[in-house]
This record gives structure tokens, sequence and C-alpha cells, in this order.
């Protein structure tokens, strides 16, 4: 994936992908069955609205049949008031738990070899979490690699979530593309290999509006990281104009709210291929943007919504940048992060995102600074009708795989969002900007049985959802852990999520036996 960086950053030919290897066959999970009705749940539906329950979920095959609302005292509900099972069928008592669509990360990447993870292990900590689909922005195993699993995952022949591939702008070449014709034809070859989307950095301009011109032509979709060394060019108002559906991260919006200035405040030493100073300096980028109630922030944010554009924001892979320590020691490190994904973390000038080399004081609150104000431009955005979606980008800078997710939901909740608007952003919202909101994204009839059940209320308290659980004071005085997604049911088969995370830390134990870790180190422990 580094490789892949530095090389759409460098405007430099497209490298040669180094894939893992594919998903394991599937042995887990039982079903779809000719009908499955969850029992007695509480449902959050995906679109916005309050739970209800209890309820039936009848599931017949892979798609929702029916879902019946009990009352509100499930004591008093008659048998014959109910779903009747079906003779084949099989019905699950989850009288109490609550159900709702399965999550969307809009920002997957199926691990890589720099990262040294296995696919199977990315996937299991993934639908661990409850999360059934996955969009991989830039197909950084290489799209013959990327369009080969989303199949395999479509026919269920692997443990996975549901895989939409963006290729990465100009990947596939051996040179890079001078002309506007050249990048109409590469989105008509990306197709051809199974892509529905494509993903960028930016590029010469007139050959990137070139390709988002025939990305709509061939109806597919975008995704845009706005770096650095195109965004003085091409901005996030410049992407979507010609017809970008989603921006990821944050940059390229700040440099659209530009009033005062053209290009970012970058001093005089600043080295882009320095990876300190380019997130050193990221951090202080919102400070130089138009202020919340502008001219210039009121026409910026008034177009975007005109054109019905996605933010993606990712909030989860920068935290560390403002609170470093915490994230680097997460509690869920020593029994899920593999010895070799910790080693790619781990300051170094070579990996891609492991740039906390000299990172103090002065860095984390610049960040903290940048954080506010980024958040509260989301929250504005959603306040007005503006989608937002879900994405962690996990795999690089102390996030891993399904972890990532939940903690993204934790911080659109810090930025302002009701619990309810939060769920709906890593589901219908996803859905939507994924041209899927037909199939997936919310529990109602007819739309296919992608569903997360939970014993725990996410709406009170979305740790919940994490893999390690929350912690709670118990009724005998000592804390207890609870939590954690029970159950991920993916186009009607059922998994035991609690397995797939145990399959996860064998993975994780069985790695760092062979190396001789107990505990990560930090530097400079003895």
């Amino acid at each position: 994936m580094k490789r892949l960086l530095l090389a759409a950053l460098s405007l430099l030919a497209a490298p040669a992908f180094a894939s893992i290897p594919p998903g394991g066959d599937r042995h887990e999970g039982d079903g779809p069955y000719t009908q499955l009705i969850l029992r007695g749940v509480n449902v959050i539906n995906g679109t916005g609205s309050p739970a209800y329950g209890p309820a039936d979920v009848v599931i017949e095959g892979n798609r929702i049949g029916e879902i019946r609302m009990l009352g509100a005292d499930i004591t008093s509900i008659r048998p014959e008031d109910r779903p009747k099972l079906k003779a084949g069928g099989r019905e699950m008592d989850l009288t109490g738990y609550y159900v709702m669509p399965g999550l969307i990360d809009m920002h997957g990447h199926i691990g890589g070899d720099e990262q040294g993870v296995s696919a199977d292990y990315v996937y299991k900590l993934w639908m661990g979490h409850g999360i059934t689909t996955v969009r991989d922005p830039a197909c950084g195993n290489g799209i013959d690699w990327c369009a080969q699993e989303t199949r395999r995952s479509a026919a269920n022949a692997i443990v996975a979530p549901r895989i939409f591939p963006y290729a990465y702008f100009g990947m596939g070449r051996d040179k890079p593309m001078t002309t506007p014709e050249e990048a109409r034809e590469w989105v008509r070859e990306m197709k051809k290999k199974g892509a529905v989307g494509m993903k960028c950095f930016g590029y010469r301009p007139e050959v990137l509006q070139a390709a988002f011109e025939e990305l709509g032509k061939q109806g597919m979709r975008s995704a845009c990281h706005h770096a650095q060394l195109d965004v003085a060019r091409v901005n996030v108002l410049t992407t979507a104009r010609w017809g970008l559906t989603s921006m990821e991260h944050w940059y390229g919006l700040p440099e659209a709210l530009f009033d005062d200035r053209t290009v970012q405040d970058y001093p005089a030493a600043y080295n882009y291929s320095n990876e300190a100073d380019r997130f050193g300096q990221a951090g202080r980028l919102w400070a130089q943007a138009a202020e919340k109630g502008s001219d210039k922030y009121e026409a910026v944010i008034k177009e975007l919504l005109d054109l019905d554009f996605t933010i993606d924001p990712t909030f989860t892979i920068y935290q560390a940048s403002r609170d470093f320590m915490r994230v680097r020691r997460a509690e869920w490190h020593d029994r899920y992060t593999l010895p070799s994904l910790w080693d790619f973390f781990t300051p170094n000038r070579d990996h891609h995102g492991s740039f906390f080399f000299d990172w103090g004081t002065e860095d984390e609150v610049a960040w903290r600074d940048n954080y506010r104000r980024w958040m509260a431009f989301v929250n504005d955005y959603k306040n007005r009708g503006g989608r937002v979606t879900v994405g962690s980008d996990s795999g690089y800078i102390y996030k891993i795989y399904g972890f990532g997710t939940i903690e993204e939901l934790e911080l659109l909740r810090e930025a302002g969002f009701h619990p309810l608007e939060v769920l709906r952003a890593a589901t219908l919202n996803g859905a939507q900007a994924l041209g899927a909101a037909d199939r997936i994204g919310s529990l109602e009839p007819g739309k296919l049985a992608d569903i997360a059940v939970v014993r725990e209320n996410p709406l009170a308290n979305l740790k919940v959802l994490y893999g390690t659980g929350h912690i709670r004071l118990g009724s005998d005085g000592r804390p207890t852990r609870v939590g954690g997604v029970d159950y991920t049911i993916k186009d009607g088969i059922v998994y035991d999520a609690k397995q797939l995370l145990r399959e996860v830390r064998e993975m994780v134990a069985t790695e760092k036996k062979k190396r001789g870790i107990e505990h990560y180190a930090q530097p400079g422990d003895e």
C-alpha cells in the first residue's frame, strides 16, 4: 500500500501490486434457511427512526420477509399473533437483544503485503464487529485480486463482508496517463475487470476531469483523497463539480474554504516526503480555512449540498495525532494486533503512517484544534441534510480492522451526531453512497438479510460494539465485561461473531509465540 501511495503522489506510473493470499474457503456460518425467525428483538432499522420492540424478524432465504411489531410487553403477546415457523425453518430466541443493519465501512483496505496480515485476519475482524459491507478504496492487492474476492464474497464462498472494489487511478498501467482519452480508456478497462468505482489522490486536471466524466457515463462512483501535491489545482469543489461522489478524510476541503490565501502556509523547510512534516502541518490546516458562518463557508457548504456530495471523514485514522499514547496502548492490541502489524505501526521513516518520529505536545494540541473545526463542519453538513458515512482506513496508524470502525462511530458521536444519526451514517448512508440502498443499509422487508445482533443497547453506549466489549460494574460490586456483537448475519447466513474473534486471537497468539513475544514492547523498554 505504501508503494501504491508514494507512486500516486509522485505522479509516477502505478506500481506492480504485491497481493496477499486470498481468503480461505468458508467453513463457518449456518444457513441460509428457507425461513429464519429472530424472536423478540428490539429493532434499530438504520433509517434514523427510534428503536422499537419486541418484534419478530422473519428472514426468507437471504432476504428480510417481514418485521412484525409485537407491542410493548412480550409477556402479553399471544402465540397466534406471532409469525409461524415453517417446516425446515429455524428460530432464534433473542428476547431483549438489539438488531440493526450490518455496518458498512466505506474505507476498508484488505490488508497489504507491508502489514503482513492475511485476508482472513482482516475479514474475521470485520465480520466479528458486525461489518457486512466494505468499500475497498484503491484495491491495493490488485484489481483482479479484488474483483475475484468480491465475487467469492457475493457467493459466500469466504467468510467476508460484501466488497465494493474501487480501482486506484492509474493502476495496471506501466506509465503515467498524459491525455484525457487515456483516462477514459482506463476507466472503461477497470469496469471490464470488475471495478465499480475509482479512488484518486489527484492528478493533472484535464486528465482527471476526463476520468470523472467517463465514470459518470459508465455508471461508476468515485472517492478521492485530495493529496497536497495536487490540491492547489484540484480541491474538493473542483472534483465535486466534475462528478466526484465522495471525499475521503478531509484533504481538499479546507483548501476549498481558503479566503485569504490559495495555498497552505507551509514552513520553508517543509518536505512532503517527510511524513512528520506532512502530518504535523496537516494538523494546522483547518485553522487556515474560512470560519463557520462566513460567506466563503456558506458558499462551499451550499454547493456541496446542492451536488448531493458525500463526506467520508475517517476521523479515527488520525486519532493518534491528537493523543498518541492512548491510541498506541489501546487495550485490544495485545490480543488482536498481529506482530507484523505492530512492527508496521512502530515509528519508521519507511512505513506509511508511522510518522511519530518526535511527536510532542504542540503537535497534539494543534491536532485537537484541527478536530474541533473539522468535526464542526461535518456536523453542520449533516444537520443541513448532507450525507456523512463511516470509514476507518484501518491497517495504519495503530488502527486495526473492526475496532477502528467502531471508534469511528464514537468519533461521530463526539462530533455531535445523535446515536441514531451515527448508526444511520454507518448503514443506510453508506448504502446510498454506494448506490446499493435498494438492497442493503436498512432493516426493511425485501432487503438482503445483513444484520448485526448484540445483547446490549448500542444507542445507550456505542462501546458495547467493540470486540473487547465494555467494562461495567456489576450488582455484585465487581467490574465485568459486557457487549460485543453476538451474531453477524450476512445474506441470511448466521455467523457466531464471538467465535470469529476467538479465531483472530488464536492467529495473534500463534504468531506471538513464534516470535517469543508476550507483550508489545515500547521504545526504551529494557
